[in-house]
């Protein structure tokens, strides 16, 4: 998948949620830098950061990628 593609529908879920990207990253353990990159598309997501994401979002994998 494209990046900007994932980028988009994480953001997405991830206001749907409710959640600002602090929060989010601190939920994943994942850098606010790092998640910010991912958000604007600059850093390819590996399968289990992806998956790490989607579990703190409450969501499956899929629903990010399809």
């Amino acid at each position: 998948m494209e990046n900007m593609q994932l980028a988009q529908r994480l953001r997405a879920f991830r206001k749907l949620k409710g959640m600002t990207q602090q929060e989010l990253a601190k939920r994943t353990g994942i850098s606010l830098a790092v998640l910010g990159a991912v958000e604007r598309g600059n850093r390819t997501v590996e399968p289990d950061m992806l998956s790490i994401i989607a579990q703190a979002l409450e969501i499956e994998v899929r629903e990010l990628t399809e």
